[in-house]
């Protein structure tokens, strides 16, 4: 036997040499059901199959085209990536010349004047129901739930969606005792080998060909870390992968025989879920101006730091098939503080007005705005922008959401710069900003050496003014990008990171904010995984806050552990609602409208080709 996986580790990789030196053993070749140019169709289904090290090469003799060749049911001679029919002579200059196998058996071919015998062996891939996975329609996905221990009969079925059991078929003298499973990053790059994986004996499916026999390995998980990988627990059956790559079988020592791709559950309330993208934007804010990045001691250990966030982020939400691109393409600006440039008009609470005025000096000029008695606080915030408008300078209004302890909503006055730099907002040379008895109206300053002020339940639907004057300053006007917005803390301690999101109707949207501790705690926590959640899924709350408490689930509320047991695992039903609430407008994910897509979908590419 290991004389025979030996021949076939360079029959896979290298070419046939002439007739009379053709080994007297048959030659073993893997059935092509996989999809390597990830067209969605088998390789041996295709009218052209693409190059493959599954596919066995043969060295034609020169010259003039071949006789007619006799082709089994169960082989395809190829050439040049295209199959020949029965009786079909071989053309003169073919560049490429090769079997490829499409059933599991021992056949003979007879290909230029004498006959060989080719064995096909076939792997399938059996998930935990026993059901067969489509290697080429369908695919792997990452684990969603904590390690657990197999029961009696390691190849029984179990109550797991995500591992599969690989089942290999094939003539009793040519099945293998172990398989080696790689795993591949979209590049083609090598993520993690899980070598010697032994093949138990089982009952073959039903629709084998009487005389062969079937091996399968236990269920095997394609895990996100090292923190899964390594778990004492299921260690032997763990491989890390990434979504977009492949699980890719070999024989020990070998090339590929085949592979399954990884994106998104195979089964949820949507069907199965393939593969989606998010854009992020990430911006650091230096503790004050000319200072150091909120991290990472320079601009250069700061970046590797926010990388390794989206490097994790991309991990967990690989689970239901989302990424959030390649870490090192990151989007990142460094800044300083804003100066301040927002007048909030109500600050918080949004009392209406009893009569009087607004004052304020932009970049030094005093402005002066009445307000009307009873008038709202966005009434009168539009009398200011009109006021300071009037006094030459660029203004933009943002209408904020009643906060829970409000009368009304608060509006903010941005004001910038004819050439559109931040302007400068200072109370006037003497007296207060508002005269008025009931509406208040403050200069949203950053100072970040106390701590950002964040915002609490009551406020949470606008942000504190702080919060406001920070995020604004550097909102894009794109919202279709995740805007995460790193600062070195926040006030009083206790908050690592928060979201703001579109189902709260607040004027900053899909926005996050981070803190170096949030970074500090790593994967104890998942601070941007987490945070990320409350965006994609439009959800304020955590299944904690009204259901059962499950401190192995990302969206807990308060769980910080940083074992296999941590807060981690995405069930389906989150990986549904991220794709109805944040993806594409699409009727048959029952999502026909809504706010700009967050997710887009994004379709495998042949490895080693990612667009």
């Amino acid at each position: 036997m290991n004389r025979r996986l030996s021949a076939l580790a360079v029959l896979l990789g290298g070419l046939l040499g002439p007739a009379g030196a053709a080994a007297a053993e048959p030659a073993l070749i893997a059935v092509d059901l996989d999809d390597d140019d990830a067209d969605g169709v088998p390789d041996g289904e295709q009218p052209r199959a693409p190059p493959a090290p599954e596919l066995l090469a043969l060295r034609a003799p020169r010259g003039a085209s071949q006789a007619p060749a006799a082709i089994p049911a169960g082989l395809r001679l190829l050439v040049d990536g295209s199959p020949v029919k029965p009786g079909a002579a071989i053309p003169a200059g073919a560049r490429r010349v090769e079997i490829q196998a499409v059933r599991a058996g021992r056949s003979e071919i007879a290909l230029f004047g004498e006959a060989r015998t080719i064995s096909a062996f076939e792997v399938r891939a059996i998930d935990g129901a026993g059901r067969r996975i489509d290697m080429a329609r369908s695919h792997a996905s990452l684990q969603r739930t904590p390690p657990d221990r197999l029961g009696d009969d390691p190849f029984a079925n179990l109550d797991d969606p995500d591992a599969i059991r690989l089942l290999v078929i094939g003539a009793p003298e040519d099945l293998p005792l172990t398989l080696d499973v790689h795993s591949a990053a979209p590049s083609g790059g090598a993520i993690d080998r899980l070598p010697d994986v032994p093949l138990g004996h089982v009952r073959c499916p039903e629709d084998v060909a009487p005389g062969l026999v079937c091996g399968s390995t236990r269920p095997l998980r394609v895990v996100a870390d090292d923190i899964d990988r390594n778990h004492p627990m299921i260690v032997d059956r763990s491989v890390k992968g990434e979504v977009g790559g492949a699980l890719v079988v070999a024989l020990p020592g070998g090339p590929k025989v085949q592979m399954i791709r990884v994106a998104g559950p195979r089964a949820s309330p949507l069907g199965p879920l393939g593969r989606t993208r998010a854009r992020l934007r990430l911006v650091m804010v230096r503790p004050r101006a000319g200072g150091p990045p909120p991290m990472g001691g320079d601009d250069a250990g700061a970046l590797a730091i926010a990388r390794a966030e989206v490097e994790r982020a991309n991990a967990l939400w690989g689970a239901c098939g989302v990424s959030f691109g390649l870490p090192e393409a990151l989007d990142v600006t460094f800044v300083d503080p804003p100066r301040p440039h927002l007048l909030a008009i109500g600050c918080d609470h949004g009392l209406p007005a009893s009569g009087g005025a607004i004052r304020v000096r932009v970049d030094g000029h005093e402005v002066t705005a009445a307000i009307a008695p009873r008038a709202r606080p966005d009434a009168a915030a539009r009398a200011v922008a009109a006021a300071i408008g009037a006094a030459g300078f660029s203004v933009r209004l943002s209408d904020n959401p009643a906060i829970g302890a409000g009368a009304y909503g608060t509006t903010d006055v941005l004001v910038r710069r004819p050439g559109g730099a931040l302007a400068t907002l200072e109370p006037p040379a003497a007296g207060a900003l508002s005269t008025d008895a009931t509406l208040t109206a403050c200069i949203g300053a950053v100072d970040l050496d106390d701590g950002l002020q964040h915002f609490s339940d009551t406020d949470a639907i606008a942000g504190t003014v702080e919060e406001r004057a920070l995020l604004k300053a550097f909102d894009d006007g794109d919202p279709s990008t995740v805007d995460v917005v790193m600062v070195p803390s926040f006030a009083g301690g206790g908050r690592i990171g928060e979201s703001f999101i579109f189902a709260d109707g607040g004027a900053i949207r899909n926005t996050i904010i981070e803190d170096r501790a949030g970074l500090r705690a790593d994967r104890a926590s998942f601070a941007l995984s987490h945070e990320l959640g409350h965006v994609l899924l439009d959800e304020p709350g955590h299944p904690d806050d009204f259901g059962i408490d499950t401190p192995t689930r990302l969206m807990d509320a308060d769980a910080a552990n940083a074992s296999a047991y941590g807060p981690r695992r995405l069930t389906v039903d989150e990986c549904a609602r991220a794709i109805r609430q944040s993806g594409a407008a699409e009727p048959r994910l029952g999502r026909q409208s809504g706010p700009v897509p967050l997710l887009a979908p994004w379709p495998l590419a042949p490895l080693g080709r990612e667009r």
